[in-house]
């Protein structure tokens, strides 16, 4: 089984390069399923509407992670029930479910979503033992996790802490690419962060001017998208093979 995961894609220039680059990423690599993380896919960088969902469901994405943004768009709450999306799995309570089991040629794939709490909200139920009493409920022969998380020490630790008994744990939020992609000594695949698709000349996908401001005067300004071209970031993972590359693309 191939699968293809896209990091965070970024307002309207993200779901553009995807749409571009998609068909030739399903050319190349041929993947058996698609998986992307779809928190900032709203214009403003914050949420999912339901109109985006259905545009990246017609691509041919199989199922949807998300993040702290995750309701940044409040209609979500009207559809998130029925749709294939995972919402963080470590909220205390929430609309959505933790998970998303996908059944491919008779083999069951386990899709999840957890937040971090270094430097976020500590607010969540702890992501190591939510992450390890799901799988153990669940027992999938194929298992993901989209770890949401500002921390490369706790990724890693939620990496090392699963190694074994997931079969990838891939990063975002950061929205800068890692080039630690590799297999953790105990067989799960494992990358810090996949990076962003969106602007590539703002600052994680904001105007840099506004940006820069904030940090020599403090005054902050509204955010607003960069508009610069564009990158995509993902990794492409083979679970017969066990191996984990990263796929980045600019427009020229």
């Amino acid at each position: 089984m191939k699968v293809l995961f896209i990091g965070d894609i970024y307002s309207r220039p993200g779901r553009e390069i995807l749409a571009k680059t998609l068909p030739d990423l399903k050319q190349t690599y041929k993947p058996n399923l698609i998986i992307v993380n779809a928190e900032n896919s709203a214009n403003n960088g914050r949420g999912i509407t339901e109109d985006y969902y259905n545009e990246l469901m017609s691509m041919g994405v199989a199922t949807i992670t998300m993040g702290n943004h995750v309701w940044g768009q409040k209609q979500l709450l009207d559809f998130i029930d029925d749709a294939h999306i995972c919402r963080p799995a470590n909220f205390y309570e929430a609309p959505g479910k933790q998970y998303d089991l996908i059944n491919y040629n008779g083999k069951s794939f386990l899709v999840m979503n957890l937040l971090g709490r270094t430097f976020m909200d500590a607010n969540l139920e702890n992501p190591f033992l939510v992450a390890q009493r799901i799988l153990d409920e669940v027992k999938p022969d194929y298992s993901l996790i989209d770890f949401h998380a500002e921390a490369t020490s706790e990724k890693i630790a939620l990496g090392h802490f699963l190694d074994g008994k997931l079969t990838a744990l891939v990063g975002t939020h950061t929205h800068i690419p890692t080039a630690d992609e590799r297999r953790l000594p105990k067989g799960t695949l494992y990358i810090t962060d996949v990076g962003m698709t969106g602007p590539l000349d703002g600052i994680i996908g904001v105007d840099k001017d506004i940006v820069i401001k904030r940090f020599l005067n403090g005054y902050t300004r509204p955010n607003k998208v960069a508009l610069t071209k564009n990158q995509l970031n993902a990794v492409i993972m083979d679970f017969e093979a066990m191996t984990i590359q990263r796929i980045h693309l600019e427009e020229k």
